[in-house]
């Protein structure tokens, strides 16, 4: 039942300039309407021109109606309404019994979504949410009798307010947002429950020391389902509906697909013997998961994105993804962090250093912090917090990871003297 006492009321909206009025395709079909049923394209032009300038006063919308006060360029003033009839409670039953089967459509109406399938799907069962031709109903004060340009303004204020609440346009169809959701959760809630059976009778309980006590009989759990040999398939995002403002369709498509393989992986990593007693892993960073992606991918556009979303140049991004291969995070620190190595740590290092060769092949090694670099050479060793030896050499005047770790520094000294592979690349 339409509540008559519900109305909403919108602020004037800022003059705009060098845009359309209508960015989502619901406001664009409500202007449509206007513009496919107006007698005088004139009156229409007029009113586009009053609404970029900032003329429409604060619109209110309630069940069936629209208003707003409108300025001409001569400072008079005028009440313009817009009408569209509300649907019969019949109507609305129909809407709600198709969303609550969908629960796709409940979701997209809670995130203030709306669909083109709820609307195609709506009018498949005879509900028709959006105007159609001459189904927005004009009235100003201004003696007018179709659309002037001060309904006009008011239609072409109503499609930016439509991009911000499609709700508006559901409150003129005789529900409010409140009354709207509430009526979704109790048909949902319903509908999930099933049809209501008479109750049987009572079942006897059982002891509660009786059933401790029968616990080790019972049977056990059942077997933890097979891992997928991969991720599922990426999500298709290539829709009627234009994105909204700022949102990158390839990008999101990367996104689902990074996370569903991380999540595999983790998945996979839980199911591991022993994985119970391990340290959980410590959260990522911004920076350290702006290369986890970009090591997922080698698409220029998106790793451009992560590299200036993570502070680095192009360069610097793809020899944090280069180290990011041979060892992840730990990898990454030794890469871009530079310490003190601790007295204890610095006693054992230096042990290592001089067990690792005999004394006349020993190579000089320069020392600075963590960072061992083979005098009159082009290639270094750096001590990680875990104490392994990363081989490093330097490429194009930039210190490069040269391989994996290993524990014994002479191990690594040669795999940084070993050919380079070329100077990393990502994208």
């Amino acid at each position: 039942m339409t509540d008559r006492n519900e109305e909403r009321t919108f602020a004037a909206l800022p003059a705009t300039q060098g845009r359309g009025f209508a960015q989502t395709w619901w406001g664009r079909s409500w202007l449509k309407a206007l513009e496919d049923a107006a007698l005088d394209a004139e009156q229409v032009k007029t009113g586009r021109r009053l609404a970029r300038a900032g003329a429409v006063g604060a619109v209110s919308v309630r069940p069936g109606r629209i208003t707003a006060v409108i300025q001409d360029r001569d400072r008079t003033t005028h009440r313009a309404d817009v009408l569209l009839q509300e649907l019969s409670a019949e109507q609305w039953d129909r809407f709600l019994d198709m969303a609550v089967e969908r629960a796709g459509h409940v979701a997209a109406l809670l995130d203030r979504e709306m669909p083109p399938h709820l609307f195609e799907d709506a009018a498949a069962a005879g509900v028709e949410l959006l105007p159609g031709l001459g189904d927005l109903e004009a009235q100003c004060d201004c003696g007018a009798w179709d659309h002037c340009g001060h309904t006009a303004a008011l239609c072409y204020q109503m499609a930016r307010l439509l991009d911000q609440d499609p709700f508006a346009l559901l409150l003129m169809r005789g529900r409010a947002e409140r009354m709207l959701l509430d009526e979704l959760q109790l048909r949902s809630s319903a509908s999930a429950q099933g049809p209501l059976e008479a109750p049987g009778p009572a079942e006897e309980g059982v002891d509660a020391v009786e059933a401790y006590a029968s616990g080790d009989i019972l049977p056990p759990l059942p077997a933890i389902p097979p891992l997928p040999a991969e991720p599922g398939p990426p999500p298709v995002l290539d829709t009627e509906a234009a994105p909204a403002p700022g949102v990158d369709p390839s990008a999101m498509e990367f996104l689902a697909v990074a996370a569903a393989a991380e999540a595999h992986r983790l998945l996979a990593e839980a199911r591991r013997p022993g994985h119970g007693q391990d340290a959980a892993e410590a959260e990522l960073t911004l920076g350290q998961d702006a290369v986890r992606l970009a090591a997922a991918t080698t698409e220029r556009a998106i790793v451009e994105r992560l590299a200036n979303g993570s502070g680095r140049d192009r360069q610097e991004l793809a020899l944090a993804v280069h180290a990011w291969h041979h060892g992840g995070v730990v990898a990454l620190a030794v890469l871009e962090d530079e310490w003190t190595v601790e007295a204890d740590a610095l006693a054992r290092a230096c042990a290592a250093l001089e067990s690792a060769w005999d004394e006349d092949e020993r190579p000089p090694l320069r020392v600075a912090h963590n960072r061992w670099t083979a005098v009159g050479t082009s290639t270094q060793l750096r001590l990680g917090h875990d104490g392994r030896w990363w081989p490093y050499r330097k490429e194009r005047g930039r210190w490069t990871p040269a391989g994996p770790p290993a524990g014994d520094p002479a191990t690594a000294l040669a795999t940084a003297e070993g050919d380079p592979g070329g100077e990393p690349t990502n994208g």
